[in-house]
């Protein structure tokens, strides 16, 4: 039922769809440093204040908890079902060339800009397909809340608030992965280690290394800057391992200091496959050159081989292992930052059904500390599985084949969502599974076509599991 009705009106209002999320979109939605009454910072509270706004123009009940979380009731009926969004992004990075992150643009059926597809335009899709349903009068009888969060990106401090103060719902899905149901969300090891040695003066010396911008993004550059070294030797090595990492390398010198940026290609750590890893990649260079034996050099050697250049598996670290169910161990070293004297560092593992602290977190604190370095993580996330054959997940997948024409199924993801904590939250959409719309990385988007049919296969769930 609804079916013509709801296609009809999504496309009536797909330009006015477009404008919506562009709007949300030239918000920088970054975390900022606090400010009173802005826990996230000054872009996280314009990003939810507009959102609610547009919400309270389309005749829905609003509900603002504490700048940090948005709620939009469809009516005041007991909730049956919640749709969680998220308005905040990760940080612009370099290397747009479409557009710039901020200045959303439509381009050959694609929605460019920070944010159009994590999670910006999802969640306006979401809101479309409750205007779907409330302005088409379609009979429901129970509510149905959209969740707007500001800190999903880091750490979800914000649904914690929420949920101290509301119960979960009884079904909740959150259109933050891709269709058809995402009912397996990996668990999670953010991994951070230091090492420390004794300063050296030997020259040829590192004078230091950073890399990276956020522990759960595949750093798409690296930075190290190098004393005494032979420019012609460094350069001479710096062609022929781009040749062997896939990273460029571009070096600029003054005097008998040299500066090394490595450039790779960004990506969301939880498919550190889909990336070109920069902090590996000058690793791999680093290791190569002439260096004075010290301490600092023995570490970035042994790091080297713990976490090597186009390992995504951990199986430098010992825990490399997947299932049938949810697949393989990923990881990515994504943060890194050494100087004379100390070396601190993150990497970013999704980890399948099967793992879990004793064979994965206990092997890598293991196996770094007989290379001399320390693991401080005392715990991890573990994985979230819900069951595939429950009416709630069927529900969901009779909706996207219904408007797909696809066959649906279950599907497992590493990233993490706001549902993983969640007793019967699933991730579902706003993406086709086939599409990598650059989350996180540059020159994101959304395909405009996805956004429209996922707002039209929100309206139908929203109407089969509240009416």
């Amino acid at each position: 039922m609804y079916k013509e009705k709801i296609e009809a009106y999504i496309d009536a209002h797909r330009q006015e769809m477009i404008d919506d999320i562009c709007t949300l979109c030239r918000i920088n939605s970054e975390k900022m440093p606090y400010k009173v009454g802005k826990p996230f910072g000054e872009g996280t509270f314009t990003a939810l204040a507009k959102a609610l706004a547009m919400a309270e123009d389309y005749g829905f009940h609003i509900k603002n908890h504490d700048n940090y979380v948005g709620t939009v009731d469809l009516n005041n009926g007991s909730r049956n079902l919640d749709i969680l969004a998220h308005l905040d992004v990760v940080p612009a990075g370099e290397g747009w060339t479409v557009t710039e992150p901020f200045s959303p643009i439509e381009k050959d059926g694609k929605l460019y800009g920070r944010g159009t597809a994590d999670d910006k335009g999802p969640a306006i899709a979401a809101l479309y397909g409750m205007r779907a349903v409330k302005e088409l009068g379609i009979p429901v009888t129970k509510n149905c809340r959209l969740i707007l969060g500001t800190d999903e990106e880091c750490g979800s401090s914000d649904i914690a608030h929420y949920y101290d103060e509301e119960p979960e719902a009884p079904m909740t899905f959150s259109p933050d992965g891709s269709f058809p149901v995402v009912n397996i969300e990996k668990g999670r090891l953010e991994g951070h280690f230091t090492r420390d040695f004794e300063p050296s003066e030997l020259l040829p010396k590192l004078v230091s290394i950073e890399g990276g911008i956020k522990a759960n993004v595949v750093p798409g550059k690296a930075f190290a800057t190098v004393q005494g070294l032979d420019l012609s030797e460094l350069c001479d090595m710096a062609r022929e391992m781009e040749k062997e990492t896939g990273v460029a390398y571009e070096i600029k010198n003054r005097e008998d200091i040299s500066y090394i940026t490595a450039v790779g290609k960004g990506a969301h750590a939880s498919t550190p496959e889909e990336g070109i890893n920069a902090l590996t990649g000058l690793l791999s260079l680093l290791v190569k050159l002439p260096f004075a034996p010290c301490g600092q050099i023995e570490a970035v050697k042994d790091l080297a081989k713990l976490i090597p250049h186009g390992d995504t598996s951990g199986e430098g670290l010992g825990v490399k292992m997947e299932d049938e169910l949810s697949g393989r161990l990923t990881l990515a070293f994504s943060l890194l930052q050494a100087d004379d004297s100390t070396l601190e560092g993150t990497f970013d593992s999704r980890c399948p059904i099967c793992s879990n602290e004793e064979n994965t977190l206990q092997v890598i604190k293991k196996n770094m500390a007989q290379k001399g370095f320390k693991l401080l993580n005392q715990s991890m996330i573990p994985p979230h599985h819900v069951n595939g054959d429950s009416a709630f997940v069927k529900t969901l997948l009779n909706a996207y084949e219904r408007y797909t024409g696809r066959k649906g199924a279950c599907q497992s993801m590493g990233g993490g969502t706001y549902v993983h904590n969640l007793k019967n939250g699933v991730a579902f959409g706003a993406a086709m599974p086939e599409t990598d719309n650059n989350m996180h990385g540059a020159d994101e988007f959304a395909v405009i076509d996805e956004l429209l049919v996922s707002a039209k296969i929100f309206a139908q769930v929203i109407a089969d599991l509240c009416g």
